[in-house]
């Protein structure tokens, strides 16, 4: 018999996240679940820190609650080259440091007697039939399931001999004063008047030992995250130019870059004794928004775990159609359709639509919130997806939500 139930490599909100929501399930597991970190807490990563509200919620359905030291934030703001828009829906979230989010969520796992194991280097993984055998720096771990929660270079993912996707970014984000032109401290900003690139640049408040500074950076897609030939510029050229346009010397600060995957829908997730959740599997390839996705996979992960154990049956073969027909999927499905009219050759007309009718904005402010979306304003979001995206079916895609869908916004797994 396996000594571990469950081997979870990545001690990140996604595999932590994963981790509490099966010991949720199925409390008598606890003990036999094993998430495996490379670093040791607090480890900083690279991270603009947004944290939808909806994310909080999904944990507090089970119980947890996650305070560090944050940034409230009611609302975004957006610059496109025919105007900006500013919008405030009340509290939709917070900006947090990973180095503290991560921490206090990997606290809570252990409350609830969830082994993790530190300065664990995953080198090497190994499925057959008995299960899966993870290989570390800290040691060998057997386990009838292996979870991949370790990121855009998952080892587990090239152990299940899976490319690594198409829908790729480049990201790269320092922390500095304010200056004057900021935004209100209570919105998320999202810079979006450059059509040289597909992406945008963002400013979010942030705190660093109790200083308030924002965090500015770059999203880049990937050239072939489009289907275009045209190179993509390089992230950390993007930012100089905007730190240098708001009187800043990009020298002085400490530059934090990354790398980001989007989910292909056709992309598989999943072997038998072995699946893959957050960036390892995939996350929004529009915005690489990544926290409150992770947590929405830990919770249909946690749920799902939950159900093949007690079944005995780890061949795991509909785990890319649970995530896919989840609210999560739908999310991510939804982004990913959207983002190539928006980043593409449609981009004026789209922002200009955008700017004289906010409701497709505020639909996403108020998910992004995990808010409950009246019927109305889901049908005028319907409406300018439609729009925004040409002839790909956004109006059959709000149609096929189930009910609870159409009346809340909360993460997979969590109650409204």
């Amino acid at each position: 018999m396996a000594a571990h139930e469950v081997v979870i490599v990545g001690g990140g909100p996604a595999g932590v996240s994963t981790a509490l929501f099966l010991a949720h399930h199925r409390p008598a597991l606890a003990d036999r679940i094993v998430v495996l970190e490379k670093e040791r807490y607090p480890r900083d990563k690279s991270c603009a820190g947004g944290l939808g509200e909806r994310a909080d919620r999904a944990l507090s359905s089970i119980g947890v609650t996650i305070d560090v030291p944050s940034v409230v934030v009611h609302g975004i703001s957006a610059a496109f080259q025919a105007g900006e828009v500013a919008l405030r829906e009340g509290n939709i979230g917070r900006v947090v440091r990973r180095a503290e989010f991560d921490r206090a969520l990997a606290l809570a796992a252990r409350a609830r007697g969830v082994r993790i194991v530190e300065g664990a280097r995953v080198t090497g993984a190994a499925l057959s039939e008995d299960g899966a055998r993870v290989e570390s720096s800290a040691g060998v771990f057997d386990g009838r399931v292996v979870v991949g929660a370790d990121g855009v270079g998952s080892v587990v993912r090239r152990a299940m001999g899976l490319p690594f996707g198409k829908l790729r970014a480049q990201a790269v984000e320092v922390d500095t004063e304010p200056v004057a032109g900021d935004r209100a401290r209570d919105l998320l900003h999202f810079e979006m008047r450059d059509r040289s690139f597909a992406g945008y640049l963002w400013d979010f408040p942030t705190l660093v030992d109790g200083r308030e500074l924002v965090c500015r950076g770059a999203y880049v897609l990937h050239e072939g995250a489009l289907g275009v030939a045209r190179p993509a510029p390089d992230a950390e050229r993007v930012l100089r130019s905007r730190l240098e346009a708001l009187g800043l010397d990009p020298d002085r600060y400490r530059r934090k870059r990354f790398a980001e995957r989007g989910l292909d829908r056709r992309a598989v997730i999943a072997r038998p004794a072995a699946l893959l959740v957050g960036e390892a599997a995939g996350i929004d390839p529009m915005l690489g928004e990544g926290i409150a996705q992770a947590i929405a996979y830990g919770a249909l992960a946690g749920e799902y775990l939950a159900e093949k154990l007690e079944a005995r049956d780890l061949g795991f073969h509909d785990w890319g159609r649970r995530v896919d027909r989840s609210l999560l999927g739908l999310d991510l499905r939804f982004r990913r359709r959207v983002m190539r009219a928006f980043y593409g050759a449609p981009r004026e007309r789209v922002e200009r639509y955008l700017l004289g009718e906010p409701s497709f904005l505020r639909f996403g402010v108020r998910h992004f919130a995990g808010r409950a979306q009246p019927a109305r304003d889901a049908l005028r979001a319907a409406a300018t997806g439609a729009l925004v995206a040409g002839r790909i079916g956004i109006e059959r895609l709000v149609a096929s939500l189930p009910p609870r869908a159409r009346s809340a916004g909360s993460a997979d797994g969590a109650p409204a």
